[in-house]
């Protein structure tokens, strides 16, 4: 029998997840770091985005891409991380951490009063994602909302604490493509449309979600990739200078 209470309080809390984990996304830690470094506003150089490849563009360090790669991998982790410990509760273990979400959450198999618990890994993802490329932070520097970020490192920290198995697969063929084409655009499309892909050949329950982030991070990268199809994108690229905006 569903518990009417217990079940606005569960998604009641799932809400607060989705917006903790969009704050923590939002913090848009490549501007921190190029205005400590250097002075400058990243957003003023390359493509415009507030990721760590325009951090090597605006400081061409590679160093500082690192630790903006890494800052922004775990927007997305430490989000869904929190979001399992609490909607596993006292069921947590070690072992639960590192399964595949959508397997976790069967074995759980919450009653109906509690099944809001079930979303709120996928409401943290969606979450960061979402903030990393939609910023509030600089919406309220700006005064208005503006695409900040296309979501792949926080999508992959993201995806690591939600389902390991689809970490490596995104991963393994966005590295790999950029490697055979040296398009960077080319490997970071790839990614995206291997995500869903991979949940449906592994018979996921969740693939739907896995589409839904899917399609957002490819949604943020479809302006240069129709630049890329119609020869405007440069290969490989990491510097600063009249390389396309987006």
């Amino acid at each position: 029998m569903t518990d009417p209470g217990t079940l606005s309080l569960g998604i009641l809390v799932g809400a607060c997840v989705f917006l903790i984990s969009y704050l923590t996304g939002s913090i848009p830690w490549a501007f921190i770091i190029v205005r400590a470094v250097t002075g400058e506003d990243v957003t003023t150089h390359g493509s415009g985005n507030v990721g760590a490849m325009n951090v090597r563009r605006t400081t061409g360090s590679w160093g500082w891409f690192a630790v903006a790669m890494v800052a922004d991998a775990a927007k997305g982790l430490v989000p869904v991380l929190g979001a399992r410990l609490v909607a596993s509760g006292s069921t947590f273990s070690v072992q639960g951490l590192l399964a595949p979400w959508a397997i976790a959450a069967q074995r759980a198999a919450y009653p109906p009063s509690l099944l809001p618990l079930a979303f709120f890994p996928p409401l943290a993802v969606a979450g960061a994602v979402l903030g990393h490329n939609y910023s509030a932070w600089l919406a309220l520097r700006g005064k208005r909302l503006v695409r900040t970020g296309k979501g792949l490192a926080t999508g992959a920290g993201a995806l690591l604490a939600y389902d390991w198995r689809y970490f490596v697969a995104v991963v393994v063929v966005g590295l790999l493509v950029i490697a055979i084409t040296r398009y960077m655009m080319a490997g970071q499309v790839a990614a995206a449309i291997t995500l869903p892909v991979t949940a449906i050949v592994l018979g996921s329950p969740d693939w739907p979600f896995a589409l839904l982030i899917g399609l957002l991070v490819y949604a943020a990268h479809h302006k240069r990739f129709v630049g890329l199809l119609r020869g405007k994108e440069p290969k490989l690229y990491v510097d600063d200078g009249s390389g396309p905006r987006g």
